[in-house]
């Protein structure tokens, strides 16, 4: 989904309008993929727009830095308060934002602590990310040919850029064959995620979503469903999962700030469960919406309002 080319970007302490929150074309991030980032999202409810689960993401931001060795010439404080200001300034009331920290032009060369670290902040509109019926219709997935990165090659829970090459090739093969999604495994066959979500399924009533050690990214939309699950009662089970148990699944479904919580249909060709969104799946989308849109208590304190 595109996104709109109009509004301010916060780059670097200033507000500058879009088309000048540009980067030198030598800058180290475009020849080795240097760098660390957040997807966030803003929601509107009857209480005024709200960014949801902030101090997270952008502690994650962090945590994603500190694994690449980048110094964010900021506090985590003043980087949410940027968010917020972002939001704010370019009047939005619902959107996506995305904070990204890259190391910029300085020195040609792998070794790279000798280049600034930037950091920008952008926010625009943005709706379903896997279509707009898909959160009750559910989308077709297909096991990719390309596996997740061994934890000893590239750092998985760092939510880098570079890392998302790897995501490129598996969603551009899923795309290719049909697919709405790839489901991609790990270094040792388990299921690991999706090219840009963490993956669940439900057997029996109980939830059973991979481990941090199967080479996942530690979702917040992830972390946040198991809480959701776990309040309301539904065992959740963080193990390795075969493929096949993808296919013999009563339910199954995508979590992600982008993809907030999508059901899978099918994997494969196969139909999953009644082939539709499933009543576990339902029941934590409901709950999942209810605190977002401020129908019920926000009793995790996940919602920062603008």
């Amino acid at each position: 989904m595109s996104c709109e080319a109009s509004g301010k970007i916060w780059l670097n302490g200033e507000m500058v309008e879009w088309e000048e929150a540009t980067v030198h074309v030598l800058s180290h991030v475009v020849h080795y993929g240097s760098s660390v980032f957040e997807g966030i999202r803003c929601y509107r409810n009857s209480k005024g727009s709200a960014i949801f689960r902030l101090r997270e993401h952008v502690k994650r931001l962090f945590d994603s830095a500190k694994i690449y060795r980048m110094d964010i010439p900021y506090t985590q404080d003043q980087i949410c308060d940027a968010i917020v200001e972002t939001v704010r300034e370019n009047g939005l009331e619902e959107c996506y934002i995305r904070p990204v920290v890259f190391r910029g032009y300085g020195e040609m060369g792998v070794h790279p602590v000798n280049c600034p670290v930037d950091v920008a902040v952008a926010a625009w509109e943005w709706g379903a990310y896997l279509g707009a019926e898909a959160l009750e219709v559910g989308v077709d997935a297909g096991v990719s040919t390309w596996r997740r990165m061994a934890p000893n090659t590239m750092p998985n829970m760092a939510k880098a850029g570079g890392n998302y090459l790897n995501s490129q090739l598996a969603k551009m093969e899923a795309v290719r064959h049909g697919y709405d999604e790839a489901i991609m495994l790990d270094y040792h066959g388990y299921i690991s995620e999706g090219s840009g979500e963490n993956i669940f399924l439900v057997s029996e009533g109980e939830i059973y979503t991979p481990p941090v050690s199967s080479s996942l990214l530690r979702g917040i939309t992830r972390d946040s469903v198991i809480k959701i699950a776990r309040t309301e009662g539904v065992a959740v089970h963080e193990e390795p999962i075969t493929r096949e148990m993808l296919y013999i699944a009563d339910e199954a479904f995508f979590t992600g700030t982008a993809a907030e919580i999508t059901p899978i249909r099918s994997v494969d060709g196969i139909e999953i469960g009644a082939g539709r969104r499933g009543p576990v799946t339902k029941l934590l989308q409901d709950e999942f919406f209810r605190i977002i849109r401020a129908e019920t208590e926000d009793s995790f304190g996940w919602l920062t309002y603008i």
